[in-house]
């Protein structure tokens, strides 16, 4: 805040009592060019005149007869053209007009100004530029500037007036600056009185208050200046700074963009942090990515213990609709969180489901900000009192039974180790992992394929398991990803958390780790495990683990088989997959004022088998036909590997772009086959 101080000895400050200080305003506030002594200033010697005017620079004049009634000096002039007639000084004032008034707002210059930065994109992209394009471009940046230096267009305005009827105030421009601070200041105040309720509501009151309320931020928040922000606008235009540098504004930005292909490759080109770093994202994406993970795993786990004999499927079902967004919308207005979101007042949130969406997200956000800084147990009781009205409801959610094969030997069943061949192969395994666990046979049943019957040892297969587990990989994922990665927007997490969930991942750690040779299954052949199978048997071990061991020792096997292959996935690209790069080729090299030739893709099933085989056509051109030999059941995988072998035909892509004439233009979008 501004002080009023004075200088002392040894580069000292003193700060001035009220007392002093209202005794200065009443000796400064006297007419800035006094009627009576008019004729003597003009008079005035130009050094004089000089001393006077620099020492009214920058200083606050009102007029209460003109709106608006006060401005700043930045130059004070005599003009002084005829001897018999007396004029005042003029008052100069070098302005900004309003971005919605200047060439920024015109929409001529908003549409050419887009066709513009659209062409350069084009041309710079381009492998061989035409001289008439380049023209083209030419013409354009010249009708741009030509619009920006129109008198009635320009951003910098320049004011006279007379000084006659203007006083001093002897307050300057840093008095203003801070007196807008005052809006921005009560705001706040008010609305962490408001977090107060919320938290009342919630049942957990927030060591950190500034987490609560980026969970509330909607990514269209900007902070303003109340109701009207156009008085706060000009008053800084008018009274303001002529030029504040609030810093690099490339570094006020940096953490705000996230669309465009070369946003997107930067950031995602960036390797994570060592240790946990908080982020300057400041809107709830990112919280929502993380509370998503939350609210998923939750209900999984609980789901998962409280229907011992319920079906994947049947699980599957139920989670769906808990964490749908319109039912996350019903649980964020039992906390009226509408009443507390941070959101624009623009079109964006004026339709209803809009608005619902953004509440269920804003609730998502809530629970990653509980579990933050509350952790798991917190979220746990906040969701469960959500979900159900009745206490007895809510205590059996969150108090569920333990697993069945753990209620029929509730300390351990090591002892059955020697009485079971499947149970005595599996120590083998444990010794590898290091890892001994108290109920071996919820290893076995991780273990077991649906192919088996049903069995005492197991009590069924490991579906449920693989179930359980998908949610506790995503879980953990997402938060490793949540505090290593803090530059990354919910849209690059999610990204890197598909290039490390997924069934390719997730089948080469199962081969590691040697986990085919433990899988318990009728097949006697020696056929190669599917993808599928093998990723499903490393999710029914994390399960395993969880439930045996909890949730440090699933942190610790993430940390140590798959966090340490992102660095891989980043520098190789690897979260791009073949089809988004080839799509991302042809939008790049797309010619202007068409559409662009995308990518289609046709699937035929080879022999009435489950093997299928893919084509990619551009403008009815086949340029890729594949089989994947390695997965032949799997459609996404036969898809990827179709276009992957795109990649290592580089140079017949780019002939094709550069000889246009063999294309057929008429049919450059056609629907897929399968």
């Amino acid at each position: 805040m501004p002080r009023f101080v004075r200088s002392l000895p040894e580069h000292g400050k003193e700060v001035l009592s009220m007392h002093q200080v209202l005794i200065y305003l009443l000796r400064e506030s006297r007419p800035l060019v006094p009627d009576e002594t008019i004729k003597e200033m003009l008079q005035w010697d130009e050094p004089r005149w000089q001393k006077y005017a620099e020492e009214c620079k920058g200083m606050i004049v009102s007029n209460p007869q003109m709106k608006p009634s006060s401005v700043r000096i930045d130059q004070l002039d005599r003009e002084q053209f005829n001897s018999d007639v007396i004029t005042f000084p003029v008052l100069v004032h070098f302005g900004i007009r309003p971005a919605q008034l200047s060439y920024a707002g015109d929409p001529q210059y908003q549409k050419l100004w887009k066709s513009y930065l659209k062409l350069r994109h084009l041309l710079a992209n381009s492998p061989r530029n035409k001289y008439t394009d380049k023209q083209k471009l030419i013409l354009r940046e010249e009708a741009l500037q030509r619009i920006r230096q129109k008198n009635s267009m320009r951003r910098e305005v320049t004011v006279e007036l007379s000084s006659q009827g203007f006083w001093r105030t002897g307050l300057r421009s840093d008095i203003c600056q801070h007196a807008l601070i005052l809006p921005v200041l009560t705001h706040h105040i008010r609305y962490q009185q408001c977090l107060v309720h919320l938290e009342h509501l919630v049942g957990y009151s927030f060591q950190n208050r500034q987490l609560l309320q980026l969970a509330l931020t909607h990514p269209s928040y900007h902070l303003n200046y109340g109701m009207n922000p156009d008085h706060a606008r000009n008053t800084l235009s008018n009274s303001g700074t002529r030029q504040p540098k609030y810093g690099d504004r490339k570094v006020q930005h940096q953490h705000q963009r996230k669309k465009g292909i070369n946003t997107l490759i930067n950031i995602m080109s960036r390797l994570g942090q060592d240790d946990p770093t908080p982020s300057r994202i400041n809107h709830n994406e990112r919280l929502e990515f993380l509370g998503d993970a939350v609210v998923e795993f939750l209900t999984s786990v609980h789901l998962y213990f409280l229907f011992p004999g319920l079906e994947e499927g049947g699980l599957a079902t139920y989670r769906t609709a808990i964490v749908q967004n319109q039912h996350l919308v019903l649980l964020a207005k039992k906390l009226q969180l509408d009443g507390f979101m941070l959101y624009a007042h623009g079109p964006d949130l004026c339709r209803e489901s809009d608005l619902r969406h953004a509440m269920a997200n804003c609730f998502e956000a809530l629970m990653g900000a509980i579990y933050e800084e509350g952790g798991m147990e917190e979220a746990k009781k906040l969701f469960g009192r959500l979900l159900f009205d009745d206490k007895d409801l809510t205590n059996i959610w969150l108090d569920y039974p333990p697993h069945p094969l753990q209620s029929q030997e509730p300390n351990s069943d090591r002892h059955l180790v020697n009485t079971s061949p499947v149970l005595r192969k599996l120590t083998n395994f444990e010794e590898s992992i290091g890892v001994d666990f108290s109920h071996v046979r919820l290893l076995a049943r991780a273990f077991t394929l649906r192919t088996v019957g049903y069995n005492h040892l197991t009590l069924g297969h490991n579906q449920r398991m693989e179930f359980l587990g998908d949610s506790i990989m995503q879980m953990v994922t997402t938060e490793y990803l949540f505090h290593h990665f803090p530059d990354h927007h919910e849209g690059h997490l999610t990204l890197l958390r598909s290039s490390l969930v997924n069934n390719r991942t997730q089948a080469k750690v199962a081969q590691e780790l040697g986990l085919p040779d433990y899988a318990v299954n009728k097949d006697k052949g020696q056929r190669p495990v599917r993808t599928k199978v093998l990723a499903d048997l490393l999710e029914s071990f994390i399960a395993a683990l969880y439930i045996d061991k909890g949730m440090e020792h699933v942190r610790t096997f993430m940390n140590v088989c798959f966090f340490p292959r992102l660095k891989e996935f980043i520098l190789n690209q690897d979260w791009n997959d073949p089809k988004s790069q080839l799509q991302q080729c042809c939008l790049t090299l797309r010619t202007e004022g068409k559409e662009p030739d995308i990518p289609v893709y046709k699937s035929t099933t080879l022999d009435n088998s489950r093997s299928h085989r893919f084509r990619s056509f551009i403008c009815t051109s086949l340029i890729a036909d594949s089989k994947d030999p390695a997965d032949p059941g799997s459609i996404p995988c036969t898809s990827l590997h179709c276009s992957s072998l795109l990649q290592g035909r580089t140079i017949r892509l780019w002939l094709w772009t550069e000889h246009p004439t063999s294309r057929n233009e008429g049919s450059s979008r056609r629907s897929g086959e399968t």
